[in-house]
């Protein structure tokens, strides 16, 4: 029996005299235990396995010396697997709950993620989530970022998800959010209004786009709350929600968030780069190995009472350490 492949991988296999009169989904399946024999069909259906180069009917009989070249797709995903990982519930009724998200989570399964994501939390913890976002996103309104922290809205309820979204999409939820950026801004305050698009050249990031007709309107506001030697803590209320757009809009104004390996260029800093007194060695154990950047605050209103909901998530710890540490560097 042949190892299992990874995901999108294209393998091919020869087919020796033992194996002659086989049936080719039989022959499969038994060399790819991850695979159901009823998607290996699918997969010999749509083409993706061929004989020789030619497409063939699932119950084709081997003969010696055939050629079977396939190309492996991962199998679609029905939904999140219920993953008994902790939650910190800020808020909970019967019509949606508040997680205090932590960094380094996936908010819904996709290629790459499909364990440890909020959504295989969210199916251990709760009986019922809204359908509305599909079967790999139960219960999700809205997103974070995998390295960003703080608080997300969950609908329990498909009425309640749309009542949600409806908010969101009007801009009717007030986002508050945490950073901490590099340099000190010149102003306490201010705003930047720049349109966001996909960048032209890598497919991870956004970028400032006002040469293409598709880039979007994204309007952030920001106030300086503290500010630290070479380092600012920064207030943040973007009034638009677009994929990156805290992130992209803090690096154009020339302060990106700390430990941005995106677009501020580094994924982690030491104490000694932060203090400046001496030169971080690689093997300097870092205080901070993601972007700095958290979700403090969302104001809405609940979907059935009407009633303005503020939901609080306080400073992640290692946000708060990072503070704590330019503080004294800053004092000393």
């Amino acid at each position: 029996m042949s190892e299992e492949p990874s995901s999108g991988e294209l393998r091919a296999w020869t087919i020796a005299e033992a194996d002659v009169g086989a049936r080719l989904d039989a022959y499969l399946s038994d060399q790819l235990t991850r695979y159901s024999r009823v998607y290996l069909r699918r997969l010999i259906q749509q083409g993706h396995i061929t004989v020789g180069g030619k497409r063939v009917k699932a119950a084709y009989r081997l003969r010696e010396g055939d050629q079977i070249e396939a190309e492996l797709v991962e199998p679609p995903r029905e939904g999140p697997e219920p993953e008994p990982i902790p939650l910190e519930i800020l808020y909970e009724d019967e019509h949606l709950a508040a997680i205090d998200k932590p960094a380094g989570m996936v908010v819904h399964p996709a290629k790459g993620h499909w364990q440890g994501t909020l959504a295989s939390a969210l199916a251990h913890h709760f009986q019922q989530l809204s359908s509305v976002g599909g079967p790999s996103r139960p219960g999700i309104v809205h997103r974070l970022d995998r390295d960003t922290s703080g608080v997300i809205v969950v609908a329990k309820t498909d009425s309640a998800h749309h009542q949600l979204a409806g908010q969101f999409e009007r801009r009717e939820v007030t986002k508050e959010y945490f950073a901490l950026v590099v340099g000190n801004p010149d102003r306490d305050r201010g705003e930047i209004r720049e349109p966001i698009g996909p960048h032209p050249y890598q497919r991870e990031k956004m970028a400032i786009r006002r040469d293409i007709d598709t880039a979007r309107d994204a309007h952030t506001f920001y106030e300086v709350i503290e500010r630290y030697k070479n380092f600012a803590a920064v207030r943040v209320l973007p009034k638009t929600g677009r994929t990156h757009q805290i992130r992209l809009h803090l690096s154009h104004l020339g302060h990106p968030v700390l430990c941005d390996r995106l677009y501020g260029g580094r994924a982690r800093i030491a104490r000694a780069e932060i203090s400046g007194r001496e030169v971080a060695s690689p093997s300097s154990k870092p205080i901070l190995e993601r972007q700095a950047l958290h979700a403090r605050q969302l104001t809405l209103q609940h979907p059935v009472t009407g009633e303005s909901l503020c939901l609080t998530a306080e400073i992640a710890e290692d946000l708060q350490a990072t503070v704590e540490f330019l503080r004294s560097s800053a004092s000393t």
